[in-house]
Formats: structure tokens, C-alpha cells, sequence
């Protein structure tokens, strides 16, 4: 692609999640599922554009609020985020114990200073323990951390601020299935349990089922559908064909990969970007963009 080309890499992001409730956002990499939470959080580049709304409970506006206003009062405060690349966003000559330290003191810690450090130890170790991190690896190097500790020192670290929403973004990768399963009872636990709300990015979908209330499929930038989660999983299932076959390829079920690959966001058809690869496709799909209609974006749902 050349300098200076536009690339609409999210468009059409419609929907609404409340406090308790777990909103599973599900699709192939490159989709725009990280950007869309990195626009949540104004943590885009300096050159992408946003447009539209994203309004917390009070009204504060995250898409039109200035990077004060962010760094200050909602980042880690409002919206606690588990980045997609853990390893990138821990400095590298801290300790994870230090990290979780400075993060609990930035957060409100207070107190005299004396007895100041026990509470932040402590409050360390137990961010640590809720994420499934060792307390014996708290005084090492990221560059010490395997993938998967990685992983779970940053989960630690989105935790501990108990913000009202949490955005976790593949928070299982590197992770065996015992410790995606334990992570993602935490993260049910920090939701359901507290009244908080989850935006869970991930590709593991066996987690979604596992925590999610409602699933959302985003497929070349645009969700192609939205639905409760125990519809989606179990009867009737999904309505597109591109969330039908995300399950298909499933080891459990079919076995049946997606055929094809995905379009180029800055090639995009003028219709329906997943008419290449879909079997109903027709001369409609090709001309023309089908709507997030109840729930779904198919000309054929």
C-alpha cells in the first residue's frame, strides 16, 4: 500500500454494554478488533482519525475527550486495559513487582509514610495472586517473563485499579488451557461478581463461551453480527456465514476452516467484504454493503 493511503480500519461499531455484563469481540486477526479498543482509549496514532461516540455511564465522551482528561481520569481509574503485546508495554529495567507497586501508588494509595511500603507490597502480591502470577517471579525482568507470564503480569497490573470497565485484549495468549480457564474466571469473577463491565478481544472462543453474555463477530473492520451468547453457542447459532464458519473451523465441531483469506482494509469491495469467500453470495452481496440489521449484516440472514 502507498504513502499517505486512507485505510478505514473501523467502521459502523455499534453497540452497548452494562455493568456485570461480558461483550465477547470475536474475528480474524487484522480485523480491527484491537484498533477499535485502542480508539476507546485515544491510544491511536497520531495520524489515525476518529469519528462518532463512546460514552461511559456519566456521559464523558472517550472519542472527543482530550489526552488530559484521558491520562488522568480514565485510563487505569475508569477503563483498565490487558494490551494485546504485554511484553511491549512492561519497562523493561522494572521489576513486575515494581510495576504493580508504582501502579497501586498512581492509583490512590495513601497513608503515612510509614507502613506505606507494607501496603503496597501487599497490595502487590495481591494483584499478583488474582491474576495467577507467582509471587516468586514478582522481582524479575520482563525480559525473565516468559509469553504467558508476561500475559498474566499484565492482567495483574489491569486489575488492580477495579476500574468500572475493563478492556482485555487477548488476555489468554501464551497461556495452557488450566490457566486461560482460571484468567478467565477472574476476569467473570471481576465482572459479574462486582457489577463491573468487560470487553473481552480475544480469538479464543471457547473462553468467550465461557464468560461472555453477548458476542459480537467483526469481520474486514464492521461487525457483521451481534448476539446473546448462549444463542450464538448453542440454538439456533449464529446467522452470518462468517460467524457460522468461525465455529465450523472449531476442532470440536467440523473441524472446517474459513476458506479464503480476509480483503485488504484499504481494498475493501464496494458490498459485502466476505462475498469472496462466502458459498450464498450473489450479485446483491457484491453491489452493495449489507446493514447491521437486528443483529445481523447478511443480505441472506
Amino acid at each position: 500500500m502507498g504513502r499517505g493511503a486512507y485505510v478505514a480500519a473501523v467502521g459502523d461499531v455499534s453497540f452497548r454494554l452494562g455493568a456485570g455484563e461480558c461483550l465477547a469481540l470475536v474475528g480474524e486477526s487484522g480485523c480491527g478488533k484491537s484498533v477499535l479498543a485502542s480508539a476507546l482509549l485515544g491510544l491511536l496514532p497520531a495520524n489515525a482519525e476518529t469519528a462518532g461516540h463512546a460514552r461511559l455511564a456519566d456521559g464523558l465522551d472517550l472519542v472527543t475527550a482530550d489526552e488530559r482528561t484521558l491520562a488522568r481520569t480514565v485510563r487505569g481509574r475508569r477503563i483498565g486495559l490487558v494490551p494485546q503485546s504485554p511484553a511491549a508495554h512492561l519497562t523493561p529495567v522494572r521489576t513486575v513487582r515494581a510495576h504493580l507497586e508504582e501502579t497501586v501508588r498512581a492509583l490512590g494509595e495513601g497513608g503515612t509514610r510509614r507502613g506505606r511500603g507494607d501496603r503496597l507490597r501487599a497490595a502487590a502480591e495481591a494483584a499478583a495472586e488474582r491474576a495467577a502470577f507467582p509471587r516468586t517471579h514478582l522481582d524479575h525482568y520482563p525480559h525473565q517473563l516468559s509469553g504467558g507470564l508476561a500475559q498474566r503480569a499484565a492482567t495483574a497490573l489491569a486489575l488492580i485499579g477495579d476500574a468500572p470497565l475493563l478492556l482485555a485484549d487477548e488476555p489468554t495468549t501464551g497461556l495452557d488451557r488450566d490457566l486461560v480457564e482460571r484468567t478467565i474466571d477472574e476476569l467473570r469473577a471481576h465482572t459479574r461478581d462486582a457489577g463491573r463491565a468487560l470487553l473481552l478481544i480475544t480469538h479464543d472462543l471457547a473462553a468467550a463461551q465461557r464468560i461472555a453474555d453477548t458476542v459480537a463477530v467483526m469481520y474486514a473492520g464492521r461487525l457483521v453480527e451481534v448476539a446473546p451468547a448462549d444463542a450464538f453457542f448453542g440454538g439456533p447459532g449464529p446467522r452470518h456465514p462468517y460467524a457460522r464458519g468461525l465455529l465450523d473451523a472449531l476442532p470440536e465441531r467440523a473441524f472446517r476452516p474459513v476458506p479464503g483469506v480476509p480483503p485488504e482494509l484499504g481494498a475493501l469491495p464496494p458490498g459485502c467484504a466476505f462475498a469472496a469467500r462466502c458459498a450464498r453470495a450473489d450479485a446483491t452481496c457484491t453491489a452493495r454493503l449489507p446493514a447491521l440489521t437486528e443483529g445481523v449484516a447478511c443480505h441472506h440472514a
